[in-house]
C-alpha cells in the first residue's frame, strides 16, 4: 500500500510541481492585480480630493476678490465725489432761484404781474427740476464739512455763473460722475481679480512645489498656505512681495480715475452738451446717447476697443513705481524704496551702489514678475472682451432698470407681468421724461454705484460667467516656477514648469 502510493508520487511529480507552479504565479499575480486596483483607487480618491480642493479655493478666492473691491471702491468714490460736486451746483441752483424769488417778492407790491403762461411753465419746471435733485441726491460728508466750516473756496472768490451755466455744469457733472464710477468699479473688479488670481495660483503651486522637497514615502500633497511658516524658506519671503503687489491697486483709486474721468467728460460734453435739461428725452434716445459716449470712450469699432489702451489707467509707468509703493506706505524713502525693493541678487564688489535700482526691476525679481504678468494680462484681447461685457452689464443695469423705472415710472424688464392682464403701453419712442428727472436719477445712482448696501451694480457683475472663466483661466495656467540655487550668485538655477489642471467651479473653460 505504502509502496503503490510512493510509485504513484513519484509517477505523477511532475503534475504536482507544474500544478504548484501555476498556483504560485497565480497568487502572485492576483496580489499584484489587487495591489494595483488599490493604487489605482488610492490614486483616484487622492485626485479627487485634490480637485476638490483646488476648486474651493478657487471659489474662496472669487469671494475675496468681491470683498476687495467692495471695501477698495469707497476711496475712488470719495475722490470722484470731491472731483463732481454734484450736491454744491445744486445748492448754488436753489440759491439763485431763492434770490430771484426775493427780487419778485420785493417789486410785486409796487408792479402788477403779468399774467404770463410760458414764465410760469418754466419756472414751475426749474422748482420740480430742482426739488427732484434735492430730494433724489446725497450731500457727501467732505462737502458738507467744506460747505459748512468755508473751508473751501471763498463765495467772494468764486465767480459768478447764470443759471444757464449752473444747469450745464450740473449736466456735464452728473452724468459724468455716474459713467466714471461705472468704469471705475468694472476696472477695479477686472484689475482685482487678475491681482488674487495669480497670487492664489502662487499659493497653490507653493504647496505643489513644496511636495518635491518631501520623502518618496510622504507623496502627500498639502494644499495649505505655508508661506509664513518659516521666511528662510524659497518662498517664505513672498508675503512682503504679495504685499507690495496688491498695493499697486493704489494707482486706479488715485490717480487712474482721474484718467478715466477726464475721457468720460470729454464725451459727455461731446453727446449730452447740446441737450437742454427741460428737453423731453425718449427712453430710446437716451440708450443712444449712453452708447455714443461709450464709443467715445471705448472705441466704435470692435477694432478700435480692442487696440484701446487699459495698461495707463490700471498701473503706474516704470518710472513711478517706487511712488506708488512710497505714497502706499509700503517704503518711507527714496533711499529706503531702493534698499525695500523686491530683493535681487547682490552685486559683487566691484559694483557701484547705484546699480541696486537697475537690479530691483530686473525681469528676475517675483515682483517684477507679477507686474509684468498683469501687464500682459492687460494688454491681452480677452480683457477688453471681458470688460466690454461688465460694462454692458453695468450700463444696462443703470438703464434698463434705475432710469426706466425712476425716471420713465416704467416696469422693470425682469419684472413678471401676469399673462391675463393688458399690457401697458412701453413703447420706448414715445415714452419720455425730462432731462432734469434723468439727472436726479444719475445723481442718487452715483452713490448707489459707490457706497451702495448691498451694491447692486456689484451683484450685476459676479453674474458675467465670462469674469469667473477669465480668473479661471489665470489660476489655472501654464507657471514657470525658477528656484534659485543655494549660493549667492544665482548660478544654480532648476525650471520647472508646474501644469495645474482646475476641477469644477468654471475651471475647465474660458478664453485662450
Amino acid at each position: 500500500m505504502i509502496t503503490s502510493t510512493r510509485n504513484w508520487f513519484r509517477r505523477n511529480r511532475t503534475n504536482f510541481a507544474v500544478g504548484a507552479g501555476v498556483l504560485g504565479v497565480g497568487y502572485v499575480a492576483g496580489q499584484y492585480v489587487l495591489s494595483k486596483v488599490a493604487e489605482t483607487r488610492q490614486r483616484m480618491a487622492e485626485d479627487r480630493i485634490a480637485k476638490e480642493n483646488l476648486r474651493r479655493r478657487f471659489q474662496q478666492n472669487q469671494e475675496d476678490c468681491t470683498i476687495t473691491v467692495l471695501a477698495l471702491l469707497p476711496t475712488a468714490t470719495e475722490n470722484i465725489l470731491e472731483a463732481l460736486p454734484v450736491e454744491q451746483i445744486t445748492r448754488d441752483l436753489q440759491q439763485k432761484r431763492a434770490e430771484r424769488l426775493g427780487r419778485n417778492a420785493g417789486t410785486s407790491d409796487s408792479v402788477a404781474p403779468i399774467p404770463s403762461s410760458g414764465p410760469s411753465s418754466i419756472t414751475d419746471d426749474d422748482r420740480n427740476s430742482l426739488a427732484s435733485l434735492q430730494a433724489d441726491s446725497y450731500v457727501h460728508a467732505s462737502q458738507m464739512t467744506a460747505s459748512s466750516t468755508g473751508s473751501g473756496e471763498p463765495e467772494a472768490s468764486r465767480p459768478l455763473k447764470s443759471k444757464a451755466q449752473l444747469w450745464h455744469e450740473l449736466k456735464i457733472s452728473s452724468v459724468t460722475r455716474a459713467f466714471t464710477l461705472l468704469y471705475t468699479l468694472s476696472l477695479l473688479t477686472l484689475f482685482t481679480r487678475i491681482q488674487l488670481n495669480l497670487l492664489g495660483r502662487r499659493n497653490y503651486l507653493a504647496s505643489v512645489v513644496s511636495m518635491a522637497s518631501h520623502s518618496p514615502q510622504d507623496p502627500t500633497i498639502s494644499l495649505e498656505n505655508r508661506d509664513d511658516d518659516n521666511t528662510e524658506q524659497a518662498w517664505g519671503n513672498d508675503f512682503e512681495t504679495n504685499r507690495k503687489f496688491l498695493t499697486f491697486s493704489w494707482w486706479l483709486l488715485h490717480r487712474g480715475w482721474r484718467q478715466v474721468m477726464e475721457n468720460v467728460e470729454t464725451a459727455v460734453k461731446a453727446v449730452f452738451g447740446p441737450l437742454n435739461p427741460r428737453e423731453d428725452i425718449p427712453l430710446e434716445k437716451l440708450s443712444a446717447l449712453i452708447l455714443e459716449v461709450r464709443r467715445k470712450v471705448e472705441g466704435a469699432t470692435p477694432e478700435e476697443r480692442r487696440f484701446h489702451k487699459w495698461l495707463p489707467y490700471l498701473l503706474p509707468p516704470p518710472d513711478e513705481e517706487e511712488l506708488v509703493l512710497r505714497e502706499s506706505g509700503m517704503v518711507q524713502s527714496s533711499s529706503a524704496a531702493q534698499s525695500a525693493s523686491i530683493p535681487s541678487p547682490p552685486s559683487s564688489p566691484a559694483q557701484p551702489s547705484s546699480n541696486h535700482a537697475s537690479s530691483s526691476s530686473s525681469p528676475s525679481t517675483p515682483l517684477r514678475r507679477l507686474l509684468d504678468e498683469t501687464s500682459d494680462l492687460i494688454e491681452s484681447p480677452p480683457f477688453t472682451q471681458i470688460l466690454t461685457l461688465l460694462l454692458d452689464t453695468t450700463f444696462s443695469h443703470l438703464t434698463d432698470h434705475q432710469i426706466r423705472t425712476d425716471a420713465y415710472k416704467l416696469p422693470s424688464p425682469s419684472s413678471a407681468i401676469p399673462r391675463v392682464q393688458e399690457l401697458p403701453d412701453l413703447d420706448l419712442g414715445l415714452t419720455k421724461a425730462k432731462l432734469a428727472y434723468i439727472l436726479a436719477v444719475l445723481t442718487r445712482q452715483a452713490h448707489a454705484i459707490g457706497n451702495g448696501v448691498p451694491n447692486r451694480y456689484a451683484q450685476a457683475i459676479e453674474g458675467v460667467k465670462e469674469l469667473e472663466a477669465f480668473a479661471a483661466v489665470i489660476y489655472s495656467s501654464h507657471f514657470e516656477f525658477e528656484a534659485l540655487g543655494n549660493g549667492g550668485d544665482g548660478g544654480a538655477r532648476g525650471t520647472r514648469e508646474v501644469r495645474v489642471e482646475g476641477g469644477g467651479g468654471g475651471c475647465g473653460h474660458g478664453y485662450v
